[in-house]
């Protein structure tokens, strides 16, 4: 970096003969030109860093419209108003809980390792190691884990359920789950100085675990305490398919979240102008475009073998299915995009479509309604993303993206050993625990406050015409 560029003023004087006139001045005056220059370079450098972490959360933020598209597609209409507003307040109640508690739980340096206590409303921010546009970034993430768990419990769940569990998961739930991850002080952090779990730390680049994990984990509670849906199953105990309403609803969604994910995986190196041997072409830019393309690899392997697994299942070729097993390859890939070949990205897809088939499966079996499969596809994915990455983390990905740790421990089938994979075990048993202990008794003391589901009568009428004043949709004049 230019920061390193130095100039003394008493060695280049010594440099300009016994003929210079006023040798000492002429130095002064040189190195002071160069230490100017020295410092755009360096603001440059902020500039550009800044301007790339920017960029990515507004992509992450965009996934939010990808988010409400999807869920309004899965929907009934009679519903689609109700989980659109309940996607404009995600991001609204996000917003500010996450601003008053939430990151300072999560990055609030220094602390303890298991929860943050510094930058409560954004005190003492910018700081040299935090500016604003980290704030934002992370806000992204935030209330995208509360989207996912909105969706598990959509088409039954009462308006102040929402409020609540969405506060709570972004102003809490999440944000510590993050620092024990994330943050330089968490006790399972890869980005830890010393004292590594199991001398490795876990490697959860984007949020396989940390965002998919929490939110399918939250939703799975929701779901199960709340019931499914009036009509889900018969009298005999078969399922019954709910259809969403619209299905090009869910292919925009789907897209725009493939599209968001752009800023989620490779945006989450948050910087890009990193060298990894100056003078090269090979840097962290480079790193930052494999990223982009594992992710890619990933979704798209998972949507073909969706389609063909569905279509032997079914014995159709059903796009809801095909857009839900490509949002599975992309939950799965965030833990190890940042480490791995493209090759096993695709491996990483293949086993994604299967594990969200067994889920949905599995699901069916145990009368669980989820409408928008978000417990089996962020929760089941997410976690196979988390064990994926201790198989198939390489040596030099890892030595690069965690810089500074040259025994840095690796994916068992690389040949790293099991330290990495024992510690990636040790993130999907804690993740479940911790949700199961916090977001678990939240919907069950809102069951008991009869603030969760909504009377059988609305759900029948649909919750726009109950709940919202009248339908998404106007088919005629009013």
């Amino acid at each position: 970096m230019a920061a390193s560029l130095t100039c003394s003023a008493s060695h280049l004087a010594s440099l300009f003969g016994p003929n210079t006139t006023d040798a000492a001045a002429a130095a002064d005056y040189i190195c002071g030109q160069f230490s100017v220059v020295s410092d755009k370079f360096v603001d440059t450098g902020y500039a550009v860093d800044t301007t790339y972490l920017l960029f990515s959360s507004y992509l992450v933020f965009s996934m939010q419209l990808g988010f409400a598209m999807l869920c309004a597609g899965s929907v009934r209409a009679k519903n689609t108003m109700n989980i659109m507003l309940t996607n404009v307040l995600d991001a609204a109640a996000g917003g500010l809980f996450y601003y008053l508690f939430g990151f300072a739980f999560a990055f609030g340096a220094p602390s303890n390792g298991f929860i943050g206590k510094h930058f409560f409303g954004l005190k003492d921010i910018p700081s040299s190691s935090v500016d604003y546009s980290f704030f934002l970034y992370q806000w992204a993430f935030a209330i995208a884990a509360a989207g996912i768990t909105s969706g598990s419990i959509a088409e039954r769940t009462q308006f102040v359920a929402y409020l609540v569990y969405s506060s709570f998961l972004t102003g809490f739930v999440y944000p510590v789950v993050s620092h024990w991850f994330w943050s330089a002080d968490g006790w399972a952090s890869a980005g830890k100085t010393g004292d590594l779990l199991f001398g490795s730390g876990v490697i959860d680049f984007a949020g396989s675990g940390v965002v998919h994990m929490v939110g399918g984990v939250a939703g799975l509670y929701g779901a199960l305490i709340e019931g499914p849906r009036i009509g889900r199953f018969d009298h005999s105990g078969r399922a019954v398919a709910l259809r969403g309403h619209s299905a090009s609803l869910v292919v925009l969604g789907t897209f725009l979240l493939w599209f968001g994910w752009y800023g989620f995986n490779p945006g989450s190196f948050t910087r890009i102008l990193h060298a990894y041997s100056s003078g090269s072409y090979y840097g962290q830019w480079s790193a930052v475009g494999r990223t982009a393309v594992t992710t890619t690899l990933a979704g798209c392997t998972a949507a073909l073998t969706t389609l063909f697994g569905r279509r032997l299942l079914s014995g159709h070729w059903n796009v809801t299915d095909v857009c839900n097993g490509l949002l599975g390859g992309f939950a799965a890939i965030t833990a190890g995009c940042s480490v791995v070949e493209p090759w096993a990205a695709v491996i990483c897809g293949f086993v994604a479509a299967l594990v969200l088939i067994g889920c949905n499966r599995i699901a069916e079996k145990a009368k669980f309604d989820d409408p928008l499969e978000a417990t089996q596809l962020h929760g089941g994915c997410g976690a196979w993303g988390v064990i994926f990455t201790g198989l198939f983390a390489t040596k030099e990905y890892v030595r690069e993206v965690y810089a500074g740790r040259p025994d840095a421990a690796y994916g068992l089938l690389m040949g790293g050993g099991g330290r990495l994979l024992a510690a990636q075990v040790v993130e999907v048993v804690v993740i479940v625990g911790w949700v199961s202990a916090t977001m678990g008794p939240l919907f069950w003391i809102l069951r008991k406050l009869k603030l969760l589901r909504i009377s059988e009568e609305d759900e029948l009428a649909g919750m726009d015409l109950t709940r919202h004043g009248g339908f998404a949709y106007a088919y005629e004049d009013e």
